[in-house]
């Protein structure tokens, strides 16, 4: 195909200003390319066996490519590679209706922009032509460099690879009539979690098929060929149908090569046009006959099988990304661009296809663009111990209004590990059931439940947090030390709900068993540097770490947490019996002040324990006692929600979506916190301490932990880390003396 040089754009409709090169029409074009398949009031194509709808197809997979290398090209910077192996596969799908397309692959971003570009959905972002298409590519407010809620019409975050399935998966059980197809690429197939994630799943739901792997199986990642590429096609069937998968299709260029193209992976741009079109018709038929298998209650997989960078301008993993030196200026990009060049007719006829397909462009149909109805909660029946009374076990407490939230709501899922009943949340299992293919009473396990358990935190987190960031509400239950496994999705799903142009439920999590905790389980028991990452993130603006005292505060704090939106509200609490310290009134107090005083006594001098925890209090209150006895006036201060201590300036809480830009002013700050010297005491990671340290102007020290050790008791494992009255005791007179 020849191309020239565009010039008079300004002539040219908004659309078309800023393509670089058209072409020539390609061969036939006045017999299937004149008017376009997809019809006026429809929302897809009506019959994929139809040469003008492949041949449609065929145009707009080319377009898509085109645009990739332009707009990455643009900037000298991005990915157009991988997009490109499988833009036949994702033109398919458009071109079938289907528009709740999900990836997690974030190097697919500059792909996902162009369609979001060709159906018109950026233009809710002032972005009309192609020329604003490229200014705007990886700008600030703009289009970033991997996918974000920001973007209209885009249905999920992706960069961290190994996610996307649990996207798709939330989004089939909200939405069961739609199809939820999401690109998988051949490197990405190597994380951990993605099949064992899916089979669990499908375990727990199989009637829930409705979302559609499409792996690129391109025999390249970033940097080298991929760990599969030596899999010959049946292997490759194999290793999905022995996951559990009911049907795969699978679609290989190489079936089609007429150039005699070297090796198993082959670039279809390179055949000759009769044979693109073979292939073409091959992946439309395809994903026809997969999207059904998916909606009619098969687990189904889509594989395209093509050369990494399959119409661009390099191949393998040489495609993945643009350098410096890779301008639109240069000739190997320029040589690219003008082999993908269309006619000016075939661009129209791709830009009304793209955008009557679905029913219109991604940002006013797909599902995320719309909020999604919750049912009222109402008042949830908090029970109020007696301050002083029996001790009481927090997380049962929170227990029993999970188990009434699930009662209330019948999309709301909690998920944990398998180990609710050790976590002290028991109650939740007996109310909601365990979701099991095997009815057991015993284990309180039935299909149907509302606890999902599988043995894998990326799983447990990743559903749950898919689940909040689709519009439902759901509860992330685990063990601290182990929750780090889940952390990277809750992240990514936390900074996504920063930037969604819709209110969401926030992502709530339960965090139990504390390092304090699982002294005699060893130091594999013993990581409290997840804290660390919370505490980090609370400069986000939308993340809330809650560290309830007691049983009662739990309560509460849990009851606020269902009231807010696009947020992280990290729970984290005890699963042993524990003093009753606080009143509802004085957790509402916290939450709005980030702490309340739980104890103060008078004396010559004062010193202030501001304490991150709830069984870190029972040093704190040792020590308190014996400073007394010397006359020194002592300040217990419980710190509830830290986010709220730090100053507006600190957070970026004035560009989150839902932004709340609640924190006390100096006075109040000091009214808490002032006196002779202060002491942090936390049993996790210092760095969440940094809103008071950061403010304090008396004397100040830290006590935190340090590194786990076997022990067979809290109290001596908090005697290993220095958490001691003892300790304490010492270094407050210390300080005010």
């Amino acid at each position: 195909m020849t191309a020239t040089t565009s010039k008079a754009t300004s002539a040219l409709p908004n659309f078309y200003e800023g393509i670089q090169y058209f072409g020539e029409a390609p061969p036939e074009f006045e017999t299937y390319g004149v008017t376009p398949v997809i019809e006026s009031g429809k929302t897809a194509i009506a019959n994929p066996e139809e040469p003008a709808a492949v041949y449609q197809t065929l145009l707009t997979a080319d377009a898509l490519r085109y645009l990739t290398l332009q707009i990455t090209g643009s900037k000298a910077s991005g990915h157009p590679g991988g997009f490109a192996s499988q833009a036949e596969a994702y033109a398919a799908l458009v071109m079938l209706g289907y528009k709740n397309i999900i990836t997690e692959v974030g190097h697919h971003a500059p792909g996902f922009y162009s369609a979001m570009f060709l159906d018109r959905s950026l233009e809710d972002m002032g972005i009309y032509t192609v020329q604003q298409l490229c200014d705007r590519f990886r700008e600030k407010h703009g289009l970033l460099g991997h996918l974000s809620g920001y973007i209209p019409g885009i249905l999920a975050p992706a960069g961290p690879l190994g996610q996307g399935q649990h996207f798709a998966m939330a989004a089939a059980l909200l939405y069961k009539d739609k199809l939820f197809p999401f690109t998988v690429g051949d490197g990405g197939l190597g994380e951990p979690y993605v099949m064992s994630s899916m089979a669990h799943f499908h375990t727990a739901y199989p009637g829930v098929t409705n979302f559609l792997p499409v792996l690129v199986w391109n025999g390249y990642s970033q940097e080298h060929h991929s760990m599969v590429s030596i899999k010959t096609n049946e292997q490759m069937m194999s290793y999905w149908h022995g996951n559990g998968f009911e049907e795969v299709v699978l679609v290989d260029a190489k079936d089609f090569d007429d150039k005699d193209q070297a090796g198993d992976y082959v670039d279809s741009t390179a055949f000759s046009f009769a044979q693109r079109l073979a292939f073409t018709q091959a992946v439309l038929l395809g994903i026809d006959e997969a999207a059904r298998s998916a909606l009619s209650g098969k687990l189904t997989v889509f594989i395209i099988k093509q050369l990494k960078g399959a119409g661009v301008h390099a191949r393998g993993a040489k495609s993945h990304n643009l350098y410096p030196k890779d301008t639109l200026d240069a000739p190997h990009i320029v040589n690219a661009l003008k082999e993908r060049a269309l006619p000016l007719e075939a661009w129209q006829i791709v830009r009304t296809n793209c955008e009557r397909a679905g029913g219109g462009p991604a940002a006013k149909t797909v599902v995320t663009e719309f909020e999604y109805p919750l049912p009222d909660l109402g008042e949830l029946p908090l029970e109020e111990y007696a301050v002083g009374g029996d001790p009481k076990v927090s997380t049962t407490a929170m227990g029993l209004l999970v188990a009434k939230v699930g009662q209330i709501d019948e999309n709301f899922l909690v998920t944990n590990a398998d180990g609710n009943e050790a976590s002290g949340i028991g109650n939740i299992n007996q109310a909601l059931k365990i979701i099991h293919p095997t009815t057991d009473d015993l284990y309180n396990q039935a299909p149907g439940g509302q606890v999902y358990e599988p043995l894998n935190e990326d799983a447990c987190a990743g559903l749950a947090a898919a689940l909040s960031l689709m519009g439902a509400r759901s509860l992330w239950c685990s063990y601290e030390s182990f929750a780090i496994n889940g952390l990277p999705i809750w992240q990514t799903v936390t900074q996504a709900m920063a930037e969604l142009r819709r209110p969401t439920p926030s992502t709530i999590t339960l965090f139990t068993a504390g390092a304090l905790e699982q002294g005699r389980n060893g130091w594999t028991h013993q990581r409290p540097e997840i804290e660390a990452y919370f505490a980090a993130m609370m400069r986000n603006g939308n993340v809330f770490p809650l560290f309830p005292p007691d049983a009662n505060s739990i309560q509460v704090c849990y009851d606020w947490a269902l009231t807010t939106k696009n947020k992280g509200i990290v729970i984290t609490a005890s699963k042993s019996p524990l003093p009753i310290r606080t009143t509802f009134n004085m957790t509402r107090h916290g939450l709005q002040d980030g702490a309340v005083v739980l104890q103060e006594v008078a004396g010559d001098k004062q010193v202030v324990f501001a304490v991150i925890g709830d069984m870190t209090l029972i040093p704190v209150f040792e020590a308190a006692a014996f400073l007394e006895t010397e006359g020194i006036g002592v300040k217990i201060v419980s710190v509830i929600n830290p986010r709220r201590l730090y100053r507006p300036h600190d957070t970026s809480w004035d560009t989150c979506a839902e932004p709340d830009g609640g924190f006390i002013d100096d006075e109040k700050f000091a009214e808490l916190f002032a006196g002779d010297a202060l002491i942090g005491v936390t049993g996790g990671a210092a760095a969440m301490l940094e809103p008071v340290m950061l403010r304090s102007v008396c004397k100040r020290d830290t006590f935190a932990w340090r590194r786990g050790e076997t022990t067979a008791s809290a109290g001596e494992l908090m005697a290993f880390n220095g958490l001691t009255a003892e300790a304490l005791t010492k270094r407050a007179i210390e300080l005010v003396h």
